[in-house]
């Protein structure tokens, strides 16, 4: 029997409760678990010491016989001490598609652009205005 340590959510709509809960992988989310490990309230506060709460003892017998936790009962476990820290994919997911690229690429050339002709013109006027001053005052 393939074991789990997951989440199965409780409480109400926008509500949630999660209990920890050590489970045959072929069971559903919110089915049939071999035994409760603890709570998960996301609903508090991340410095809460309620927020998780896990029966360390049982947890690490679950793991000796095999189970295998979660990405978020991993992390849960990272945070108290019990597993090593382990190396997770970034998947890059805010990083915009290519034409969003190059309409930011565009965007700034021009603005660029836009800044060298200001610059061209700036210089520009301050050359010639000793002209006009000179014939001004003939």
């Amino acid at each position: 029997m393939a074991m789990k340590i997951r989440l199965a959510r409780g409480g109400s709509k926008k509500r949630p409760f999660y209990r920890i809960v050590a489970a045959d992988s072929r069971m559903p989310r919110d089915g049939r678990y071999v035994e409760k490990l603890g709570t998960y309230n996301p609903l508090l506060a991340k410095d809460d010491e309620s927020r998780v709460q896990m029966n360390m003892d049982r947890v690490n017998y679950w793991l000796g016989e095999g189970a295998q936790p979660t990405d978020r009962i991993s992390r849960f476990l990272e945070a108290a001490g019990v597993m090593e820290k382990k190396e997770r994919a970034n998947m890059k997911k805010a990083v915009p598609g290519k034409k969003a690229q190059e309409r930011v690429e565009e965007k700034a050339a021009k603005a660029e652009a836009a800044a060298e002709a200001a610059a061209e013109a700036k210089a520009a006027p301050a050359e010639e205005a000793p002209v006009e001053e000179a014939t001004a005052e003939e």
